[in-house]
């Protein structure tokens, strides 16, 4: 009898799970940012929501849950059931380099389930107003003779900016003073502010304060410019050859979502990033389309994992601190 009674409850179980993912979205969803409102992560994931939940047919809440690196909002999503209704949106900080800064009781790959690689774009070096130097090689220079390390903003340990920071301190020799925030929003602030010297900043984060002159723009971390900002020079023009470095981001959801509703999620993305209205919002802010062949889920799983390979060398050389 109990046999037949644990067959009756599988069998249920069964036919429950995709009648439940077929239903799929049956009240708002919620984007963990895990940075603070009005940073480069935060804009991106309000532009794609607005969309998405057209597609979706429901709203689509922002989330911003802030703290050491984004770590703390990353795991507010893998610990969320697995049912759709929590989306993890993270990028190559985030999802990557923490792995290998903080002890995070959660596994980047194992915990989490791809949904789709969204708009990346490079770093680009600014100061504050401040600083005399008016090119790059200037200003390197002046970070070279400083009698103590220059500040540099970032938005914590293991953050865009952060390893930014540290590839920028590898190939320029020049020692930076970290100055962590909850976000590069906060940062960016700082810097208009003159509070800190300089940010290895998302070129999304810094163009308009760029724009309006409020901070001094070097170079962009790519060997071609940004189309929209094609008066700032790639660090191969402006003198610090080889320091090519992109920020990419994704969308996640908790290991055991079901498949349904992950190619839902990627299909809404998808939609948005193509539509023209939205493309033009994020190319404004210097964002790159990702490549047609690399919106699957399984490519950002792939690119992901390759990422991992490639900076946790690096970043566990550095001997990273979290503070």
């Amino acid at each position: 009898m109990r046999r037949i009674l644990w067959a009756v409850l599988a069998a249920f179980v069964t036919l429950v799970g995709p009648a439940h993912a077929e239903t799929w979205p049956a009240h708002p969803i919620t984007i963990v940012v895990p940075f603070a409102a009005g940073g480069p992560s935060d804009a991106m994931a309000r532009i794609l929501a607005e969309r998405m939940k057209q597609s979706l047919g429901e709203v689509i809440l922002i989330e911003n849950v802030t703290g050491a690196g984004g770590s703390i909002g990353v795991g507010r999503a893998v610990r969320a059931a697995p049912d759709g209704y929590t989306v993890s949106f993270g990028h190559l900080g985030t999802h990557v380099a923490n792995g290998a800064i903080y002890k995070l009781g959660y596994d980047l790959v194992e915990d989490l389930e791809p949904v789709v690689l969204l708009p990346s774009n490079p770093m680009i070096i600014v100061s504050k107003n401040a600083v005399p130097a008016k090119s790059l090689k200037e200003l390197l220079e002046w970070l070279k003779s400083r009698p103590a390390p220059p500040t540099a903003g970032t938005a914590g340990a293991g953050s865009g900016s952060h390893i930014a920071g540290l590839y920028f301190e590898n190939v320029s020799g020049i020692k930076l003073q970290y100055v962590p925030y909850r976000g590069t929003g906060p940062a960016l602030n700082d810097l208009v502010a003159g509070q800190i010297d300089i940010i290895v900043d998302q070129t999304s984060n810094s163009i308009n304060q760029v724009r309006a002159g409020n901070i001094r723009a070097y170079a962009v971390t790519d060997s071609k410019r940004v189309a929209n900002a094609p008066e700032v020079p790639t660090v191969d023009e402006a003198g610090l050859p080889g320091f090519h470095m992109t920020l990419w981001s994704g969308l996640w959801v908790p290991k055991g979502t079901p498949q349904e509703i992950v190619a839902k999620l990627n299909t809404a993305a998808i939609q948005a990033l193509r539509d023209p209205a939205v493309k033009k919002q994020l190319e404004n802010l210097g964002l790159q389309m990702p490549p047609q062949d690399q919106l699957k889920p399984e490519a950002l799983g792939a690119w992901q994992k390759a990422e991992i390979a490639k900076w946790w060398p690096m970043i566990k050389a550095a001997n990273v601190k979290v503070e």
